[in-house]
């Protein structure tokens, strides 16, 4: 969902124990971290992983191509896309387990037919089955190329940092005084590293580079995260797809809410003043001839209740849909609500022209949620509403001066969005907005003020 909600716990997206303090700065503990020796396991697993799947997808890709002439060719660069697709599913698991990356599943493949010519056409047709083909062929030679550098930096890093446990086995075994780093033939012009000094500056060049190489497999494992996430994840198609239908399901939860909520509304309000003016005005009918006073005051306390009942109906469909913004937009749907308000409000509106009606109505029961939580819940003296457009989008913003501490779960505090019930009508709000890809933005430190910023897609 795209909200955001100010002063409020945060989740923490961090590897498991890195939130710990630690004695030693990164820098120094890199070499031991977990972190360090998964990302290295992962390089060194993708060599071998990385040659296997592009074998495969091109002997696959060869034969099938080869084949086209005949009907084989077509099942057969299927098959190899099928495989690609299972390769695919291994490296996002092994991205997940080794770089912790979460990758959002593809969407799978869904033939409209049954049948095995509807399952490999529809693969065929799949963008996520190509995707999967292209990573097998461009990831064999940069797992090469990581594997190449990852190890040789490791290796010598670690080997010249613990030279000085290890020098003993030259003088000892290969009949020379340490490790040789140059030569001539004639062994006039030969240096070995068995001094002192040079023992401790080999180390010193040891540390330096096992210091340096965990921050190099971060580097290269990155290109590993960009790949496996653009290559093997769900394209921005399907992420749509399924936000499409996760709001969808948020729209017809809210129409069969608000469907409840109004056949709740009529049930115990005007369906059952009606009921009982109909009784009221059936006994005063009987008493009509019989006592004609007492009939004439229970047709005066019947038509009190036509005026209630009445004005309750009026409620109710302002609450559906106000007539005041139908006719004369938000500007004056507003000023009706903030009249309303139990605080002072004031509302300033400044709009080249009406938006859509679809979106001036969602901006208008935006404010008056708003406007009913600094009723019940903020303590407030004053509010302000301020309505405007900023290129393709419309702006609402309510301000007001309450005590603050606005939440989504309620809660003490109080505000645009505080108070006991209102964290849920905050994110009810929210989620109504998402569904018209807008955005909810709640400001509310303890103390107040309170600030509550929506953002709507502006339809013309």
């Amino acid at each position: 969902m795209a909200t955001e909600y100010g002063h409020h716990t945060r989740p923490d997206f961090r590897g498991r124990g890195e939130g710990r303090r630690h004695l030693l700065p990164p820098a120094l503990r890199a070499p031991v971290e977990a972190r360090t020796w998964r990302e290295f396991g992962y390089v060194l697993l993708s060599l071998p992983l990385s040659i296997l799947m592009f074998v495969y997808a091109i002997t696959m890709v060869s034969l099938g191509a080869g084949l086209l002439i005949t009907f084989l060719g077509v099942p057969v660069l299927a098959a190899a896309l099928a495989g690609c697709r299972g390769f695919g599913a291994l490296e996002r698991m092994r991205a997940r387990g080794l770089l912790h990356l979460d990758v959002a599943e593809p969407q799978p493949v869904r033939p409209k037919k049954h049948g095995a010519m509807a399952w490999i056409g529809a693969l065929l047709k799949s963008g996520t089955s190509w995707r999967s083909l292209l990573y097998a062929v461009l990831h064999f030679p940069w797992a090469v190329f990581a594997f190449s550098v990852a190890v040789t930096f490791w290796s010598l890093g670690w080997s010249l940092l613990t030279y000085p446990l290890w020098q003993w086995v030259f003088p000892m075994y290969a009949g020379q005084a340490g490790l040789q780093l140059y030569g001539s033939e004639d062994g006039v012009h030969t240096f070995y590293l068995d001094a002192p000094f040079e023992i401790g500056l080999t180390a010193l060049v040891g540390l330096l580079i096992t210091l340096a190489t965990p921050w190099l497999i971060r580097a290269l494992t990155m290109v590993d995260r960009v790949l496996v996430a653009g290559l093997l994840g769900a394209s921005r198609l399907d992420a749509r797809v399924v936000e499409l239908e996760s709001d969808r399901g948020v729209v017809v939860d809210t129409a069969a809410a608000d469907l409840r909520r109004i056949e709740r509304d009529l049930h115990d309000g005007a369906q059952a003043r009606l009921v009982n003016l109909a009784m009221d005005l059936g006994l005063a009918k009987e008493k009509l001839q019989e006592d004609p006073q007492a009939a004439a005051r229970m047709v005066d306390e019947a038509h009190g209740e036509v005026k209630t009942a009445l004005q309750e109906l009026r409620d109710l469909a302002r609450g559906i849909h106000p007539a005041v913004l139908t006719d004369r937009g938000l500007d004056a749907a507003l000023s009706a609500l903030a009249a309303r308000c139990s605080v002072p409000v004031e509302v300033e509106v400044d709009l080249p022209h009406r938006p859509a009606a679809a979106i001036e109505g969602i901006a208008y029961f935006t404010v008056s949620e708003l406007l009913q939580n600094i009723s019940k819940h903020a303590r407030a003296t004053r509010a302000t509403v301020d309505v405007w457009q900023v290129e393709d989008r419309l702006m609402l913003q309510v301000i007001d001066d309450g005590a603050g501490g606005a939440g989504t779960s309620g809660g003490a505090g109080s505000g645009s969005g505080s108070g006991s019930g209102s964290g849920a009508g905050l994110a009810g709000l929210a989620e109504r907005l998402d569904a018209v890809d807008g955005v909810l933005v709640v400001d509310s430190p303890a103390g107040g003020p309170t600030r509550v910023t929506a953002e709507l897609p502006w339809r013309g």
